[in-house]
This record gives structure tokens, sequence and C-alpha cells, in this order.
């Protein structure tokens, strides 16, 4: 008896943390509510790894706003580029680090993916 009232309360914490959380999810953009701004794109699905202004994150996501990488590529290379990412064990890939497709949003359209080459293009710094 004396610990079914702290159960109680710790299930009741639980039940009400679980609600919130359908909430939050519930409450985001549909897939084609994703806004076609290069930048927001940018910001929601690159910069957890390539940081607020694409100047990288250390152990996550390489500088991209002054990236010789970035620069090298037409635009088609590298929407393709995004669209594919690239595997942690890809020879080529020098931070150890994978890039899911598409930032990790399999629902972004090219039209979203043109709109974020169009925004590195013009972060970019030589």
């Amino acid at each position: 008896m004396k610990f079914l009232i702290p159960l109680l309360i710790l299930i009741l914490l639980l039940i009400v943390a679980a609600c919130s959380e359908a909430q939050t999810i519930s409450s985001a953009p549909a897939n084609g509510d994703i806004p076609i701004n290069g930048e927001q794109i940018f910001v929601s699905y690159c910069s957890p790894c390539h940081g607020p202004s694409g100047e990288g994150i250390a152990g996550l996501g390489k500088p991209l706003n002054s990236s010789e990488f970035v620069a090298g590529l037409s635009d088609a290379e590298l929407l393709a580029f995004i669209k594919t990412g690239r595997p942690a064990d890809d020879p080529l890939n020098t931070s150890g680090v994978a890039m899911p497709p598409k930032g990790g949003n399999p629902a972004l359209t090219d039209e979203q993916l043109q709109a974020i080459v169009a925004y590195l293009r013009s972060i970019h710094t030589p």
C-alpha cells in the first residue's frame, strides 16, 4: 500500500508525457507543408549537423559555407549528392560520419532540395 500512491503518480505522469509527445508529433507540418524556402529547409534539416549558417559542427557535419567540395559540384550534382547522402564507410567520406539521404527527411521533394542548393550557393564564400 505504501508504494501504491507513488506508483499511480508515476503511471499518471507517464501517460501525460506520452500524450504531450503525441501532440508534438501531430503538430509537425505535413509533408506538403514543408516550405519551398531554402534557408528554412536548411535550418530544419541540415543545420543540426552543418550549423545554422553552414559553418559545420565538429564531429557531425563539415562546413558548407566555404566548402571546396560544394563549390566544385554543379547544381545538379549537388542536388544528387544531397538526395543520396554518403555512408560513413564511403572511401570519399573524410568525416567518418554518415550523411543521411535528403538530410534524413525522405519526404523532401526535388523542388525543396533545389531550394537548399540555391541557399548553399547564396551562403558560400570562397
